[in-house]
Formats: C-alpha cells, sequence, structure tokens
C-alpha cells in the first residue's frame, strides 16, 4: 500500500466476447474513489462502448506514468491486444491466451506494488480449457501462480452474509475425498483472520456447515461429519472466535441464524452459493482469501446473451470495485 489515501485498482477485463467490456464502461461512467487501471484491449473496450451509446474517453496508461484518480467518463487502460477480432457474444479460443494474459499483467503489476488490489471480471471457463490452458477458476490459477498450499479461501459477501467455500469448482462426486480436518481447520482460520482485518469484527461467529444431510445424523448418513468436520470446528475454536456447527445445511442459512454469525464455511460449491445468490443475485461480490494481494470480483458470468445488448447490469462490478477500495482501507495499519 502506497501512502496515497485513494486505493489503486487493477481491473481485468475478462473474456471479451461477454459482457465484461460492457459493465466496465457502465462502471467507468460512474464516479470512484479510486485510481483505476483497467488491463484490457483498448479497441474492445471502447468499441462496447460505443455500442452500448456510452461516451467514454480512453486513455492509454503507461507504467512511468503516475496512476490517474479515476474520473467519470473516463478509462485508463492498459494496452493488451486480444489476437483476433472480437464479436460481443461469440466466444473464439483464439483470444484465450489474452484473456490471461490481461489476468497474468494485473497479478505482476499488483506483486510488484504498484496496485493495491485486483478486480477481475468474468471468464468464461470452457474457452480457456478448449483452447490448451488448465483453468478451473480464478482462485484455483491464482493459487497456482503464487504456489499457495492449502489452496486460498472464496468467499462470497453481499451485506451482512457471507459465505466461503471449502472446495471450489470440482465434481460433487469428489467432495467427500478432498475434505481434511487441517484443511478445514486452515479455511476457518481463514475466513476468522478475514472477519477481523477486512471487516472489522474483532470477534467473529462462524458457522459451518455440515456435508451429509442433517450433518450426518451422528454417523448414519455419512461419516465425514462426525470424523473431519466436527474435530476441525473444535481445533479452530479460540477466545477469540467462535466456531458453531457442524450445522445442517438445510436449515444453517434461516434467517435467525443469519442474525447470529457473521460467516459461513460451506463444503461445496453449491451448498453456499445458491443461498446467497438467490438472496442477491448481482450486487454480490467476490472475494479470495488467503493470498498475499487482495482480488475481488463479480458474482456473475459471462453472460454471452447479453454481450452488447445494452441489458447488462454493472452493479455487481460496481460492488466488487467498492468493495475492493473498503477492502484497501480496512487494511491499512491504524495511525
Amino acid at each position: 500500500m502506497s501512502d496515497d489515501p485513494l486505493p489503486r485498482l487493477a481491473l481485468s477485463a475478462g473474456e471479451p466476447a461477454g459482457i465484461g467490456p460492457d459493465i466496465i464502461a457502465i462502471a467507468a461512467a460512474q464516479s470512484m474513489p479510486a485510481r483505476v487501471v483497467c488491463i484490457a484491449d483498448p479497441e474492445v473496450i471502447s468499441a462496447r462502448a460505443a455500442t452500448l451509446g456510452i461516451g467514454l474517453d480512453i486513455v492509454t496508461y503507461s507504467t512511468l506514468s503516475p496512476i490517474p484518480r479515476h474520473r467519470a467518463g473516463t478509462l485508463a487502460v492498459w494496452p493488451i491486444s486480444a489476437a483476433v477480432k472480437v464479436v460481443p457474444g461469440a466466444l473464439d479460443t483464439r483470444n484465450a491466451a489474452y484473456v490471461l494474459e490481461c489476468l497474468d499483467t494485473a497479478v505482476a503489476a499488483t506483486r510488484r506494488g504498484e496496485f493495491d488490489v485486483i478486480v477481475t471480471g468474468p471468464v468464461h471457463k470452457g474457452i480457456i480449457n478448449d483452447a490448451g490452458f488448465a483453468f478451473t477458476g480464478h482462485t484455483e490459477y491464482l493459487a497456482q501462480t503464487f504456489e499457495s498450499r492449502p489452496v486460498p479461501v472464496m468467499m462470497l459477501v453481499s451485506g451482512d452474509l457471507r459465505v466461503a467455500l471449502a472446495t471450489t469448482h470440482m465434481a460433487l462426486r469428489q467432495v467427500p475425498d478432498s475434505l481434511t480436518t487441517a484443511h478445514l481447520v486452515h479455511a476457518i482460520g481463514v475466513v476468522a483472520a478475514a472477519l477481523k482485518v477486512h471487516f472489522g469484527i474483532r470477534h467473529p461467529r462462524i458457522g459451518v456447515c455440515g456435508l451429509n444431510p442433517h450433518a450426518g445424523e451422528n454417523g448414519h448418513f455419512g461419516f465425514e461429519d462426525r470424523d473431519i468436520i466436527t474435530p476441525a470446528i473444535a481445533a479452530a475454536r479460540t477466545p477469540e472466535v467462535t466456531v458453531l456447527g457442524p450445522l445442517p445445511a438445510d436449515t444453517a442459512f434461516t434467517a435467525k441464524n443469519r442474525a447470529s454469525i457473521d460467516a459461513y464455511l460451506t463444503m461445496y460449491h453449491d451448498q453456499g452459493l445458491p443461498v446467497i445468490k438467490a438472496l442477491d443475485f448481482g450486487e454480490i461480490v467476490n472475494i479470495t482469501l488467503g493470498l498475499p494481494l487482495l482480488r475481488t470480483s463479480v458474482d456473475h458470468g459471462t453472460a454471452l446473451e447479453l454481450a452488447g445488448s445494452g441489458r447488462a447490469s454493472a452493479n455487481s462490478l460496481v460492488a466488487a470495485m467498492t468493495a475492493a477500495i473498503q477492502l484497501v482501507h480496512n487494511s491499512q495499519p491504524s495511525a
């Protein structure tokens, strides 16, 4: 973090054929108390803004110059060229390397201290894999980049509801074999640390969901809750951190429970995310915890059918950028 009070955001645009360029153009039309650089093909951003009827002044960013303060209607762009012409809604494997280059550039610059936080646009995992790159998601990709072991923790946030995942993008049949007590203790610790540092919660309460129906019914519906999750909960408890569970997932998210729990740790992707997305889809922020840098993201995919249509909402991107700014401020040492 520099001495400049304005956080420095590196914004990777994501899949160019999707709504990434749309929502960037829409968000850039708004004021933002930060220094923002979008890492993308400026022609793609400019063309999409024109398609949407958004007046956007593209300013080429140079690493030799200070990062400009963001002004509504102006966007500083670190230029990286797409391999082939981008057609809204039409994926092309030839542009997959461009998507990863934008992300890698943002990561490398942030590691060098040029930026304080990365905000990522939506990518299309399928087309990246079709192009020959092993890619299951930003969280896993960043874990490989930083050689993080155990892997970082994905947490989605909407207001006071925070849902973290013990596992991310994997087949459901692989989840039970992926859960270990040590991994869960680590994940709970990462969530607890984030609640303290980034959200100012001095004594967090974390609810840990069980894996099986009714949290296993003491081994009658599977042994994982009794033999793996329960010991992890006991080991993760401290005088400062209350850890509850295993909570039966079917009742874990009742209004009464949500009112007394600062964050949930769920066992797999589709156990926790349907709940938070059902409540507030389009306004949610995806935060990667446990990395040596801060990263936020949108809560949605590329929405190819909406690209260039004028019907895409930038609310989640604006929320991700706003959260990134707040995370940077919260991470600063107190005077």
